[in-house]
């Protein structure tokens, strides 16, 4: 089948198209393909090839020779790929090695001659912002320092409630600092000090979070979990206080590439250049003194990917149009997320903001996962959410969260896995998690998930006891199941009995 034809197939089963962004870092050139142009980018395809073109950048002042043909191929792959997939964008961005390359604007022109597409070789600052606007698609109106460390450069942007400050873009990137100090730890740290410290504004970020982005600094991520026990393998938004940061990463940064080869998760080509990529965030935050360390996985593409979004869109949160998508497409009755709201709010009064969108989002999960085998359907529940890779959800909202859907669906309270998200937050969390899973598990007994039905029923819990008001004479609301989802309701509210009552 051809493009159109697969184009053609796509329009008349879908109603958005996808996005493709292409990556050619200067250690590895990515084709990342997002499901459309929606709040939030989910990536349905993503390849990466490993060509280090940046590397001997710095002593031949040219690309990578042995790297280029591997460029070549891959780009000829991946812009056929994207071509093929029918998508409706796609954005060719090169960055430092390119960009600094003797050849680059010639390697530029070949690769646009073979393949058709257009590339936009980023200057230093614009692929610094995009790499903060990536974080920012998950973080609106964030504050703190966004750290992307690639190939051939460290990028960092002051970020200070969503507008941008101060920035640099250093030669500071791996396969840089690599080839001038080779395993020589004393010539690693003066030629990153060399770089780093005229930089007085980093000063200024003391207190603050530092976002740290890139494929060398998530490998750090991952040994910091795999080091600490952490219940919890999803990278994005895996946060470290200062203190324990610092000790973590200095660590690795003196370990042999033997030590680091252990990890097995991460590949021979980004062990080599481990201790330089920990040395450079450690002396980072002896500069800046940050609050806590902030991994995440959202950087340059995902930040072009909100660059091109409508301004209705950038407004949305990201965490609820992802639940409200998911809810469309995984659940029976989307719509009736919204009267779950309204009815539970007596339950919840004086909710805080960041607890009300929890609710928002749980009430629109409440019913993604009805198809799962009834045995385990909410262990289904808790493992997809606990995992899932939501955008804009700290980890400890995250095991609340899951908390919640698995109450829902009755989840037994001593599986593992449910205390080791338990151990996450605090006591007052999981109760409340208690008490939303099962407020949701009763709006589901009543309606079955149909809407225009909950809105006749109130719940008024005083003097010790939960009241259910329902209409005089209706069997809807009549039975055991709803009689054994208010008394539960009740007890996680720790009232000491429950009735139905009639208008």
């Amino acid at each position: 089948m051809s493009a159109v034809s697969v184009q053609k197939a796509r329009n008349a089963t879908s109603r958005r198209l996808p996005v493709a962004i292409i990556d050619i870092g200067s250690n590895s050139i990515r084709l990342c393909v997002y499901d459309g142009l929606i709040r939030t980018p989910t990536p349905m395809f993503n390849e990466k090839v490993l060509c280090a073109l940046g590397q001997g950048l710095d002593a031949r002042g040219r690309l990578n020779p042995e790297g280029v043909p591997m460029a070549r191929a891959a780009l000829g792959r991946f812009v056929s790929l994207a071509k093929a997939m029918g998508v409706g964008r796609l954005d060719v961005l090169a960055t430092a090695a390119v960009r600094d390359a003797e050849d680059g604007r010639d390697f530029v022109a070949s690769i646009e001659r073979e393949t058709g597409a257009k590339i936009t070789v980023l200057p230093g600052e614009e692929e610094a912002k995009l790499a903060a606007l990536g974080v920012m698609c998950g973080k609106p109106g964030m504050t703190g320092l966004v750290a992307d460390l690639g190939g051939g450069s460290l990028d960092l942007v002051e970020v200070d409630h969503g507008g941008f400050g101060s920035f640099a873009s250093l030669p500071l990137g791996v396969l840089r600092i690599a080839e001038r100090s080779g395993d020589d730890r004393e010539k690693a740290l003066a030629y990153i000090e060399k770089h780093l410290n005229p930089n007085g504004w980093l000063s200024s970020m003391q207190g603050k979070p530092l976002y740290a982005v890139g494929g060398a600094w998530r490998a750090l991520a991952r040994i910091c979990i795999a080091q600490t026990g952490y219940p919890l393998q999803v990278l994005d938004n895996f946060t470290i206080q200062r203190r324990e940061a610092l000790e973590l990463i200095d660590l690795i940064s003196r370990q042999s590439r033997r030590s680091l080869e252990k990890f097995g998760a991460i590949s021979k080509k980004r062990v080599a250049t481990l201790p330089q990529a920990a040395l450079l965030l450690t002396h980072l935050m002896l500069l800046c003194k940050p609050e806590r360390l902030v991994f995440s996985v959202y950087g340059l593409r995902e930040g072009q990917f909100y660059k091109h979004l409508p301004e209705s869109l950038k407004t949305e949160d990201p965490l609820i149009a992802a639940c409200r998508d998911l809810a469309r497409r995984l659940g029976r009755f989307a719509e009736h997320a919204d009267e779950i709201m309204v009815w539970s709010s007596p339950l919840f009064a004086q909710e805080p903001l960041d607890q009300q969108r929890l609710r928002m989002a749980s009430a629109l999960l409440s019913d993604a996962f009805w198809n799962e085998h009834p045995d385990y359907r909410a262990e289904q529940a808790f493992l997809r959410t606990f995992r899932m890779p939501f955008m804009g959800l700290e980890h400890q909202e995250r095991a609340f969260l899951a908390l919640a859907l698995y109450s829902r669906h009755a989840g037994a309270q001593d599986a593992s896995y449910a205390q080791q998200a338990r151990a996450m937050i605090s006591d007052e969390d999981a109760k409340r998690a208690e008490i939303l899973g099962q407020t949701l598990r009763l709006a589901h007994v009543l309606t079955g998930g149909t809407p225009g039905l909950l809105p006749r029923v109130r719940l008024a819990p005083a003097l010790g006891e939960l009241s259910m008001i329902v209409p005089e004479g209706e069997p809807l609301y009549a039975g055991e199941a709803a009689e054994k989802a208010l008394d539960r309701l009740a007890r996680a509210l720790g009232l000491k009995s429950s009735a139905i009552r009639y208008y």
